[in-house]
């Protein structure tokens, strides 16, 4: 079936491993949309620091995200429970998240179509999305997902390990005071405990599909 063309933002929240941006990247390649990752660039910003170690973190990551190439981002592991641990850690910090939403909102102004999944996007990314989908499940499941993607990787991790680190993530990100991980009003729930990715692009597509319509 082929979809007629029409300017369409949507925006993809939850917390780690939920499956959000599995459905995220789905939703995007089924509408052609341009696809963006909040996560993966927090977790970019962490290992730069960890790998760099700057004096001066905000200096450093202005520098970076001005030129940054979201490409090659892609290409780079950046799943390690350490990185994800201390993105969490630098995701607290008000003058990073300026950083990265100026880096996230100058993308949504240049792709008319686009879908960008993260913590914290239906509340302060793209509040005007036409869609807004928040994904939740239960942590073990989650954990359970990030450790066999972690495997798969060859990287040497305890189901334990993950676990917590898991915890920790969705902690932070629920309690810090700049942009907390938040279910805007508007949101369509997305349970991906007990969902298939099949089920999940459907239950997606449908509500796409009455905007599309309209």
């Amino acid at each position: 079936m082929k979809y007629k063309t029409k300017d369409i933002k949507i925006s993809c929240d939850g917390g780690a491993a939920t499956g959000k941006s599995t459905g995220a990247k789905m939703i995007a390649k089924k509408y052609k949309l341009k696809f963006l990752s909040s996560g993966l660039l927090y977790r970019y910003a962490g290992y730069m620091i960890l790998k760099r170690k700057p004096k001066n973190k905000i200096k450093f990551l202005k520098l970076i995200f001005k030129n940054v190439d979201y490409k090659k981002i892609q290409k780079i592991n950046l799943q390690s429970p350490k990185i994800s641990e201390y993105s969490a850690v630098i995701a607290k910090i008000g003058e990073v998240r300026k950083i990265l939403k100026k880096y996230q909102v100058d993308f949504s102004k240049k792709y008319k179509s686009c879908c960008i999944e993260g913590r914290d996007i239906s509340t302060k990314i793209l509040p005007q999305s036409d869609i807004k989908f928040f994904f939740k499940c239960n942590n073990h499941i989650a954990s359970i997902r990030r450790y066999k993607e972690l495997k798969k990787r060859k990287m040497n991790v305890k189901l334990s390990e993950v676990k917590k680190a898991l915890r920790i993530r969705n902690i932070l990100d629920t309690k810090r005071k700049n942009s907390p991980l938040l279910k805007h009003r508007d949101s369509v729930v997305i349970d991906t405990g007990k969902l298939s990715k099949q089920s999940m692009l459907n239950k997606m597509s449908k509500h796409v599909e009455k905007i599309l319509e309209n």
